[in-house]
């Protein structure tokens, strides 16, 4: 094997590049235009564009990927995780070709990377599943009474979450079931489904393991990824805080024995339901490397897609089972450009400013995302995985925290706050949690990291902001107005931090060292620079580290103690409000329904003179392999939809009017 074509993009095609050097294999990375000018693109010996403006043109066009692994002489395909990663067909195909799939044969992938096959199989041997049906959708709806509520619908053919909804009533079914198989079709070019009975509170464990083609299958321990939104894992930890010693023999034993049963060839991870007394049930088998791999590595040392590249060269296993431990523990928080306090709505955007975290234990897989990046619609919206490692698992959550607030993403909204606040959290540090205990508890995980923020001392984050502020007359001005705004001879300013407005009265300033007036008492404080966004600031002979980032003329956002403040000098926002960017889009005008995210419209629930109440779904409007549901804000009568399904929306975009039920009469 000399030369691989990565059929895949963003941080999991950098992460096969990066092993593939060390193995001194040459790589060639496709990509699709609107991937043009990715930094990761670089890292790769060569690159390929697929024509086209859809998945289906482009990462799922499996004729294009073979042709242009065929035109650079590549004599082996990795697909990645998502897209063709599990397409058997795909597999099929480069066999045809002569070429290697790195992964495993099409008919393993035809026992278990379809989910009823996969139950089927399970069952031959003996491992556990949930009570399930299949079918059309009429044929699921007529005999759902059979797994009863609640139930779990899925797409056969689905994996990373997609596809996969809960339904806790008879009313909720039909629209559940076909919302299911429509993102299905989109997805994974299938909208088979079925039913599964949904298991209250259960933990989510999986199984690594790795099969050869001479007959051997082992396991490389288990990973629990218990915390979820939205069926998606955002933090995943090996080994599992949960499992006994007997329970973790047990479902690694079980895993092994399902892999073997179809001579499964390559890396896979057998996912399990464990109940809260234990029992386990099996999930599905994910036939690819998972996103949540990084964590096994760091806890085995074993470079699981150097496995996968060496078994589809035909090597055999070097490792042997009791060779195989688990050391320490590794945590990762997966990082997504999406709205906690919005339901998780995904949030594309321009990258203002990014620098990731460095240092001992902490690992990054990532895009190699620069200043100035847009981070589009179209893609799932994980940007990068955090990945610390602990000699337990107190000092790998420590070391997280310590990644975290040394992460800094701003001009798109990200969950890194939120993780944090989960990482602070009582309910993680005694591992009180399940599958459902963010959908449960996030109005008020929310209150309660808001009212952890609101505790701090907001005079360290608003002195940091102001004497940086200051301070920054050794710099060259760009303009006139900088100057003036900056310099002008004041002795009392505005400032906002976040939405709380204050005065500042200045006193002697020999800066960095400032005295100042603030709520009718003196201070004085002076700032230390570590680093370009690192500081000490000293206020009143106490110490307090924060970071320091000015995202434009009077704006600057602190970091201090985990948090993130927005503080404006409105004196300079006064005099620059012409050359600030734009606001986000307001809140619609009444009766004006409005995209809350750009994404595209996939389906239209309402006719032009419906009526409609409070909650009803208006319309679907598909974001980064989300279906996100607009409802009806109010009671009303619908009297124009200015959108049509296929159309790309924005957040300026007006969708639909609805105006109250009488304002015509």
């Amino acid at each position: 094997m000399n030369k691989i074509l990565i059929a895949n993009r963003g941080e999991i095609a950098l992460r096969i590049i990066r092993t593939a050097k060390k193995m001194q294999i040459s790589t060639v990375l496709v990509y699709a235009p609107r991937d043009a000018g990715a930094a990761y693109l670089l890292e790769a010996d060569k690159t390929v564009l697929l024509e086209g403006q859809s998945l289906g043109e482009t990462y799922l066009n499996s004729s294009k990927i073979i042709a242009a692994a065929k035109s650079v002489g590549a004599d082996a395909i990795h697909p990645g995780y998502g897209f063709l990663s599990e397409n058997a067909a795909f597999a099929h195909a480069c066999r045809k070709e002569g070429l290697i799939f790195i992964g495993p044969t099409p008919e393993a992938m035809e026992a278990m990377g379809n989910k009823i096959e996969a139950r089927r199989t399970a069952l031959t041997v003996g491992v556990p599943v949930t009570p399930g049906i299949t079918g059309t959708v009429p044929e699921l709806l007529a005999q759902y009474p059979s797994v009863g509520f609640p139930l779990l619908i899925k797409a056969a053919a689905g994996g990373g979450g997609k596809g996969m909804r809960m339904v806790q009533q008879e009313n909720e079914l039909k629209n559940a079931l076909e919302a299911t198989a429509r993102e299905a079709h989109n997805y994974f070019d299938d909208d088979t489904v079925y039913i599964e009975k949904y298991i209250e509170a259960p933990r989510h464990v999986e199984v690594q393991v790795l099969g050869d083609q001479h007959g051997t299958v082992i396991h490389l321990f288990e990973r629990e990824c218990s915390l979820q939104r939205r069926h998606q894992k955002i933090i995943e930890e090996a080994p599992s805080p949960t499992l006994t010693p007997e329970v973790r023999e047990q479902i690694c034993k079980a895993a092994v024995q399902l892999a073997a049963a179809i001579d499964y060839q390559s890396a896979g991870t057998l996912e399990f339901l464990v109940a809260p007394d234990h029992s386990f049930y099996f999930l599905e088998m994910n036939t690819r490397i998972q996103v949540e791999h990084p964590v096994t590595e760091l806890t085995t040392g074993i470079d699981i897609v150097e496995q996968q590249i060496r078994i589809a060269r035909g090597e055999a296993l070097s490792l042997q089972q009791k060779d195989i431990r688990q050391s320490g523990h590794a945590i990762e928080c997966r990082i997504y450009a999406e709205d906690p306090e919005q339901q998780f709505l995904p949030a594309p955007g321009t990258i203002r400013f990014y620098k990731e975290p460095y240092g001992e234990n902490i690992r990054i897989d990532g895009m190699m995302l620069q200043q100035g990046m847009a981070i589009t619609g179209d893609f799932d919206p994980m940007i990068a995985k955090l990945i610390t490692w602990g000699t337990n698992r107190e000092a790998a959550r420590i070391k997280m925290i310590e990644a975290l607030q040394q992460y800094f993403i701003y001009g798109i909204k990200n969950n890194i706050a939120f993780l944090l606040g989960l990482l602070h959290h009582a309910d993680f540090v005694e591992n009180k949690i399940s599958t459902k205990y963010i959908d449960i508890h996030l109005a008020s995980l929310l209150l309660q990291f808001e009212r952890r923020k609101k505790s701090e001392d907001i005079r360290i984050p608003m002195t940091a902001a102001l004497v940086f502020s200051l301070s920054q007359k050794d710099k060259k001005p760009a303009s006139i107005w900088e100057e003036t705004g900056y310099w002008r001879l004041v002795n009392q300013l505005s400032l906002n931090v976040d939405e709380e407005k204050s005065t500042i009265r200045l006193g002697r300033q020999v800066l960095p060292t400032l005295d100042f007036e603030y709520h009718q008492q003196w201070y004085a404080a002076t700032l230390q620079p570590i680093n370009s966004e690192q500081f000490t600031l000293i206020l009143d002979q106490q110490t307090y580290p924060v970071h320091i980032v000015a995202i434009a003329p009077g704006i600057y956002i602190v970091r201090y103690n985990g948090f993130d403040y927005t503080i404006t000098r409105n004196d300079i926002l006064q005099l620059t409000s012409d050359a600030l960017p734009p606001p986000p889009a307001a809140t619609a005008a009444a009766g004006n329904i409005r995209a809350p995210m750009p994404g595209k419209v996939i389906k239209i629930a309402v006719e032009t003179g419906s009526a409609v109440k409070t909650g009803d779904l208006l319309l679907i409007v598909e974001a980064m392999k989300m279906e996100n549901n607009i409802l009806s804000p109010k009671d009303g009568v619908v009297t124009a939809i200015d959108v049509g399904e296929g159309d790309k929306v924005d957040t300026t975009t007006t969708l639909i009017h609805i105006e109250d039920p009488l304002a015509g009469s």
